[in-house]
């Protein structure tokens, strides 16, 4: 059954200029790549990896090529633009990539990470780690935008940081960056 409120909505979206993306303070080259063998760019997310309220969030597993030399830091920030209302909404906000790795394992935006070092922010519904895609039904397809930078520096984070305490530590500082696109939809 078609959501009513969802259709209502289906033309209202925060829009992909709303993305950390396209900040102008985040911009730098976009100088490798991040891919995820869970879906490709532009593909839906495998419904394995979508949100729960109750349940497990499994975050997909994500590859990326090797970042710009002089990189200490990589972070990633996951943001669905087509929520119908403000800013978009933050499905994963993770610091302390350890830019010698060449990817996250299925699973490991879990909060804690099996990754050691790995701090989460608070994302969507205040959860820290992956929220996966929850968008309202019959709204139509939803963009979730994986966004990969390279920090020049170690981010220095109070434990429970917000995206705006992400952005403070990251501006002026991000010297590459990757993105990759999946989408979701219930209808």
């Amino acid at each position: 059954m078609r959501n009513p409120l969802g259709r209502a909505l289906r033309n209202r979206r925060a829009g992909h200029d709303t993305l950390v993306w396209a900040r102008p303070d985040m911009q730098a080259p976009e100088n490798f790549t991040l891919t995820s063998p869970a879906f490709d760019h532009g593909a839906p997310i495998p419904e394995r990896h979508r949100g729960r309220i109750f349940g497990a969030n499994i975050s997909p597993a994500l590859a990326w090529t090797a970042p710009p030399t002089g990189t200490a830091e990589l972070v990633l920030i996951v943001q669905d633009p087509d929520v119908p209302f403000g800013k978009p909404a933050t499905h994963a906000l993770t610091f302390g990539i350890d830019p010698a790795l060449h990817g996250i394992p299925e699973n490991g935006l879990t909060q804690p990470s099996p990754i050691g070092g790995l701090k989460h922010g608070k994302g969507a519904f205040g959860h820290r780690g992956w929220a996966g895609p929850m968008p309202i039904p019959s709204h139509g397809p939803h963009s979730y935008v994986f966004q990969l930078f390279a920090l020049d520096r170690r981010a220095e984070l109070p434990d429970k940081f917000s995206l705006a305490d992400a952005l403070g530590a990251m501006t002026g500082h991000v010297i590459g960056r990757a993105r990759l696109d999946g989408t979701y939809e219930i209808r």
